[in-house]
């Protein structure tokens, strides 16, 4: 890429195709001028540093999130927004560290909490209990994809079979009964790990639905 096409947005592409293939802490300034075919310095016109532009991609994240809206079933919308936010954080995993640690937030990131607020007061909760929901929900949301990007397994089949070849092997039932007993069933399939998200997911929005009403 001649350094004549370069703008800022293909810069924050190319870095986020560079963490999203090998990771955020393989990103420098120096490897993405590289990919772009550009020098190094020609991207200083763009982004200040790396931290710029970590903030940068991170906007693009949440600009990838879907916004719930402000009328009709809160707990659909904040539903959707959960699901899809968790979808997002499975193409950009470098991410799920960093979505909450940013502090020089962009507009698609002020956008999305501005949206998560204003569907939550509109719903009835007050203030405090939007933030108690707000901080739930994404500590739910970016815990479970922070998990589910460290498993040694993507699918149901895949979760059976290292049950029953790596872990029955560790845990005699003698010893360790219950953990056999689970692990004997897990091992039998049938047990989509996926389906743990919006089963806590949904025990979540019930209880902050129980808990709003009584405010």
């Amino acid at each position: 890429m001649a350094e004549a096409s370069l703008n800022k947005q293909r810069v924050v592409s190319q870095a986020i195709r560079l963490a999203d293939s090998e990771g955020v802490a393989n990103l420098s300034m120096r490897r993405l001028a590289a990919e772009l075919e550009a020098g190094a310095m020609s991207l200083y016109h763009y982004v200040a540093n790396k931290e710029e532009l970590l903030d940068a991609m991170i906007d693009v994240v949440f600009g990838e999130i879907e916004l719930p809206s402000g009328g009709g079933d809160w707990k659909s919308a904040m539903h959707r927004r959960a699901v899809s936010a968790r979808e997002v954080l499975r193409r950009h995993p470098w991410a799920i560290p960093l979505v909450m640690s940013r502090t020089n937030p962009g507009p698609a990131n002020l956008r999305h909490h501005e949206a998560v607020t204003a569907c939550l007061r509109k719903a009835g909760f007050s203030v405090q209990m939007t933030t108690h929901a707000n901080w739930l929900l994404d500590s739910y949301v970016y815990g479970f994809a922070l998990q589910e990007a460290s498993l040694p397994f993507d699918t149901a089949e895949e979760l059976a079979d290292i049950v029953e070849d790596v872990f029955i092997p560790q845990i005699p039932p003698d010893e360790y009964p219950y953990l056999h007993e689970a692990a004997a069933t897990l091992a039998e399939g049938g047990y989509d790990p996926s389906d743990a998200f919006t089963f806590g997911l949904d025990l979540i929005l019930d209880a902050l639905e129980a808990e709003g009403a009584s405010t």
